[in-house]
């Protein structure tokens, strides 16, 4: 059998190239759901936008691959959050009472990322990357 490490997965923090571009993506994601947000509360953005936005921006979050397992972790729960934000409105919006079953469920696993991050944060920082725009 011919293997070197890269046949293994990585158990330790990283601060990649790959690892900084998802910090930024993720967070111009997160930054910009709190635009939607505000814009669909205040009436600004019909709720069909931001299903799309939301969709997409999972999208665009999980396509970056961090090789940090706290951020392959923290992806995987914000992609899934950007999802489920997008069903409690699309429910909201055509008066289901599951909205916020959906909304629940968002609020969630933000908070299981930002816990995974803040976890993580010391680690990263040390190898050059900050996770404090996502915090």
């Amino acid at each position: 059998m011919h293997g070197g490490g890269t046949a293994h997965a990585q158990r330790g923090h990283t601060c990649s190239a790959t690892d900084k571009r998802f910090i930024e993506t993720a967070s111009t994601n997160m930054t910009a759901l709190g635009v939607w947000a505000d814009g669909y509360k205040s009436g600004d953005i019909g709720a069909a936008e931001v299903v799309k936005e939301s969709r997409d921006a999972a999208k665009r979050v999980e396509y970056v691959r961090p090789l940090d397992p706290s951020l392959r972790l923290s992806q995987r729960l914000i992609g899934s959050m950007f999802r489920e934000y997008g069903q409690a409105v699309a429910l909201g919006a055509k008066a289901k009472t599951s909205a916020g079953e959906h909304m629940n469920r968002a609020y969630g696993l933000a908070g299981f990322a930002r816990q995974v991050l803040v976890d993580a944060k010391p680690a990263l920082a040390k190898r050059g990357c900050s996770v404090d725009p996502l915090l």
